[in-house]
């Protein structure tokens, strides 16, 4: 089938272009076609903006183990309806992702479930080294240096050596220093009150481990991610990048802080905890400056009734698949950033990061995963309106101007101004690591 979407602001490599862009099955085949162009389907989408659908380089998918707070179907559709056409998925599920078998698992599960194009890490355990060593069809190997969600929680910093020694996939990591948490959690004692959490998970802690992995990377000259960045503190530590280290960032940790806790209470309990109004400042200038390449949501769901529990029996994590994109075209909008950084941080950035082949550009050849987007269209985030099965946002109530209405993935429209086509599954992404992530892409 060959769909034709005329006369939209399309977001290119080189910058907006007012044009047209022709689909042909799943690829994009020809951009700015002539007049006489034949289509079996034309979206007319003058005043709108196309751009790249948007790569979530970190989501909980819930699946397995974990499917009363969300699932491979429903997170898929959330992504779909925020415009995230690929995500990729950590491994702290139940069973946890730990082995080829158990990603392969995962793999066929997410097969018949996502709407949309899907990845899964595999985590690193005290004695899976050798499953590190041979693992296939994943972005890379993911680390808990601090405890979270899930037991994949690296003790042992000889281990954590040795996988920066003698692995190759790329390294992800949660970076917290739990022997500072467990220290502050010492301090503190016995609280019920949840503004604490930010005084346990602290900037130091942070910090601490970002350190430690940073000095890794170097040594041993292996590629490191950062994940969920959320302290000035923190980004001192990698100033110098090395060509090997990337970071990321998440809404929440650009958009809320601990004034937040008066009004949210546990629904803003995540780890990283919240910190400070400055450091919301400092991290959106880290993107600006691409110390910070790219922006990611962490999407960790949990059911409404299981976060409102008293701290610290609520658990860590919020929702934000299908609120990202939003929030940073209101960014645009509010003329904080530009479209070409909202692009680059949410599309063209992570497929560089994560070596994603034919995903991330509006390009000829691309894989046509598109979302088009009406920046006039002004939205309050509700959480009852959300595709989420956890129907709540961190965000309620926050008006945003930018909204995704249409979302093509494998040239398939997928979602459309809130009705769903689940008739042809998303599909597995590939990953080309010999492309050597971002910064060899950058400079290429």
């Amino acid at each position: 089938m060959k769909t034709l979407i005329k006369n939209a602001t399309v977001m290119l490599p080189d910058g907006p272009s007012k044009t047209s862009v022709l689909i042909d099955g799943a690829t994009i085949v020809e951009i700015d076609p002539a007049d006489s162009v034949e289509a079996d389907e034309t979206v007319y989408a003058y005043g709108m903006h196309l751009l790249p659908g948007v790569i979530d380089a970190h989501v909980h998918m819930r699946d397995p183990g974990g499917t009363d707070k969300e699932d491979l179907r429903t997170g898929s559709m959330a992504a779909a309806k925020g415009g995230v056409t690929t995500f990729l998925d950590m491994p702290n599920t139940s069973p946890a992702t730990i082995s080829q078998k158990m990603l392969e698992e995962k793999l066929t599960l997410a097969s018949v479930k996502s709407v949309v194009n899907y990845g899964f890490f595999v985590g690193a355990t005290l004695d899976n080294m050798a499953e590190l060593k041979k693992v296939t069809r994943t972005p890379g190997i993911k680390i808990y240096m601090g405890s979270t969600t899930g037991d994949l929680f690296l003790k042992d910093p000889g281990m954590l050596e040795a996988i920066f020694a003698e692995t190759k996939l790329p390294i992800a990591v949660h970076a917290e220093d739990e022997n500072i948490i467990t220290r502050n959690l010492e301090e503190l004692g016995l609280t019920r009150n949840v503004t604490d959490h930010s005084k346990i998970r602290t900037p130091e802690a942070e910090a601490s481990a970002v350190r430690k992995a940073v000095a890794l990377a170097k040594e041993y000259k292996h590629r490191l991610h950062l994940c969920h960045m959320s302290s000035e503190l923190a980004l001192a530590e990698f100033e110098d990048h090395a060509d090997l280290i990337t970071a990321e960032v998440t809404p929440h940790h650009l958009f809320l802080n601990e004034s937040d806790y008066m009004n949210l209470g546990t629904l803003a309990q995540m780890n990283p905890a919240l910190k400070s109004a400055s450091d919301n400042a400092a991290l959106l200038q880290a993107l600006l400056d691409d110390q910070i390449q790219i922006v990611a949501t962490d999407h960790a769901p949990h059911r409404f009734e299981d976060k409102c529990q008293r701290y610290p029996d609520s658990p860590s994590g919020v929702p934000g698949v299908e609120t990202a994109l939003p929030l940073m075209l209101d960014l645009v909008h509010k003329e904080k950033c530009t479209m070409e950084d909202v692009v680059h941080w949410m599309c063209e950035g992570p497929a560089l990061v994560w070596d994603i082949m034919e995903k991330g550009r509006i390009e000829v050849g691309y894989d046509a995963d598109l979302v088009l987007v009406d920046m006039n269209k002004t939205v309050a985030l509700r959480g009852p309106h959300m595709q989420t099965k956890c129907r709540w946002t961190p965000f309620e109530g926050r008006e945003v101007t930018g909204w995704p209405v249409r979302t093509w993935v494998c040239g398939k429209e997928v979602y459309r101004e809130g009705e769903f086509d689940l008739s042809r599954p998303g599909v597995e992404v590939m990953f080309d690591h010999s492309r050597g992530g971002y910064w060899a892409g950058i400079d290429g």
